[in-house]
């Protein structure tokens, strides 16, 4: 076995001598030329209608706000359970929520989103709801009411110290 290892190394040519590569071999081991032209980008589109801020946050308790995004005017937020206070239900839940009021004041319609992110005293998160219009959109003049839900992550809503609005318009 030695004797074959020596006899492969006696074979090979010197560094000074090794043979040229064929054309094929040379080429492949090029990188790839650069596109002649970079292709040209879309255009993007014009930006949204966007607000978002921090307010301090109140358990079942009606929030003033004065939020205005292109007309939109978010007049209030208020953050409960919703339970059946009468009838066959009573004492019955029915989701947590943020309910937001808004009034359309633009002269023309409008389309919006909602998120709301509520936070304790630390900065943890302590849930999430976003909502909008379905269908349609708020007619100038008009005032609505938006039920954002909050899903899985919500038992510790009522112990939040402050929550993050953000409204988004879109065309």
């Amino acid at each position: 076995m030695l004797l074959s290892a020596l006899l492969a190394l006696a074979l090979q040519a010197p560094p000074d001598k090794v043979a040229p590569q064929p054309k094929e071999t040379q080429e492949a081991a090029k990188p790839p030329a650069p596109p002649a032209a970079a292709e040209p980008r879309p255009v993007p589109a014009p930006p949204l209608s966007f607000f978002s801020e921090k307010f301090a946050f109140a358990w079942d308790k009606t929030l003033p706000l004065a939020v205005e995004v292109d007309g939109l005017k978010v007049t209030s937020i208020f953050f409960n359970r919703r339970e059946a206070k009468t009838g066959l239900f009573k004492g019955a839940e029915f989701g947590t929520r943020a309910q937001l009021e808004v009034t359309n004041q633009a002269s023309k319609p409008r389309t919006p989103g909602f998120a709301v992110a509520v936070f304790d005293a630390e900065g943890r998160l302590l849930g999430a709801a976003s909502g909008g219009t379905k269908v349609g959109t708020v007619k100038p003049g008009e005032t609505e009411t938006f039920d954002l839900n909050f899903v899985q992550v919500k038992e510790r809503l009522p112990l939040g110290a402050t929550f993050v609005l953000s409204v988004e318009l879109r065309d």
